[in-house]
């Protein structure tokens, strides 16, 4: 409202004469503070991401950390104002033109601003709670969930971290995610020309699913919205400091719910200990079992990526 007001203030025209002076002056500082106060509105409703579907990954998150029925009643607030801004200025503007007495156009401008002001008032909660969600928006983590993605799950030390960075491409970008202390760690995996995800959630998918509250289950099932792939690391070792009994449990939850998710079982350190189970073996210490791990991984994102191809056309004539 400062900005549009300083604005308007600095406005000077020249007419016929007095009368003519202040007509013209008046318009041209009612359209400029009103198109400031719209086009910013309008930019702010633009600038901010679409939340259609809530059966997907970022919508989830979004509602995680802002909530999305909150995020979209304070937008529709924005467009609210924005349009009573239009029609106000448009009003206004037919008033001023129409009179000819100096005392009515000062009224129809103070009442104009007065009018503008109330707008913005009204919907000033709506503006700083938008201004907080865009912090939080700005730093969720940068996952496409149009890629094939691979997340990795386990106790925290038999290995993932290290499967990661094998895999991926380059250093494993650390990024921000609610209700993680650490982060998520993102990877990518290049195969010729085409690019798939590979993510680790240190303290979402380390924990049974009945241990955690609320906010951190919806958490862990928007993770579902996001993963093709996962990898279930195992430790037979136990170095990690969880017993094979728990570490069985928490693979039982994962698998309850991430039902519809295909899932490697992966034992590490076979350095330290092989067992006879017939899953693959990996150690990130001699790299026994990485390249065969990351070839049937590569071939099940092949596989997800030719699916996907076959199912948009059909999509889009949808």
């Amino acid at each position: 409202m400062n900005k549009a007001f300083r604005r308007a203030a600095k406005i000077s025209k020249k007419g016929s004469d007095s009368l003519d002076t202040k007509k013209k002056t008046t318009l041209a500082r009612i359209t400029a503070s009103g198109d400031i106060v719209e086009t910013t509105l309008v930019g702010y409703i633009q600038k901010f991401p679409r939340i259609e579907k809530k059966d997907d990954f970022f919508p989830q998150l979004v509602d995680l950390v802002v909530g999305t029925d909150r995020y979209k009643k304070a937008l529709g607030a924005l467009n609210w104002a924005a349009g009573r801004t239009e029609l106000l200025k448009n009003q206004s503007l037919k008033e001023v033109r129409r009179t000819k007495d100096p005392a009515i156009i000062d009224s129809i401008r103070k009442g104009f601003y007065g009018r503008l002001g109330s707008y913005i008032k009204q919907i000033s909660k709506d503006l700083e709670f938008l201004g907080e969600a865009r912090d939080k928006i700005k730093v969720l983590p940068t996952i496409d969930p149009s890629v094939p993605t691979v997340v990795v799950a386990g106790f925290p030390n038999v290995g993932k971290s290290s499967l990661v960075t094998y895999i991926s491409t380059a250093v494993p970008e650390i990024a921000p995610y609610p209700f993680t202390t650490k982060g998520i760690t993102i990877g990518h995996i290049i195969d010729e020309w085409r690019k798939y995800q590979i993510v680790d959630t240190p303290g979402l998918l380390d924990r049974d699913f009945e241990d955690r509250n609320d906010i951190e289950k919806q958490a862990v099932l928007a993770l579902r919205f996001l993963t093709d792939i996962m990898i279930f690391i195992i430790d037979p070792s136990e170095t990690c400091g969880y017993s094979m009994e728990k570490q069985m449990n928490l693979l039982e939850s994962i698998k309850a719910n991430f039902s519809d998710v295909p899932i490697m079982v992966v034992e590490s350190k076979c350095d330290i200990m092989r067992t006879d189970s017939d899953v693959m073996h990996i150690s990130s210490v001699t790299q026994e079992g990485m390249e065969e791990l990351k070839a049937e991984l590569v071939e099940k994102l092949r596989k997800i990526l030719r699916e996907r191809a076959l199912e948009t056309p059909l999509e889009e004539a949808e």
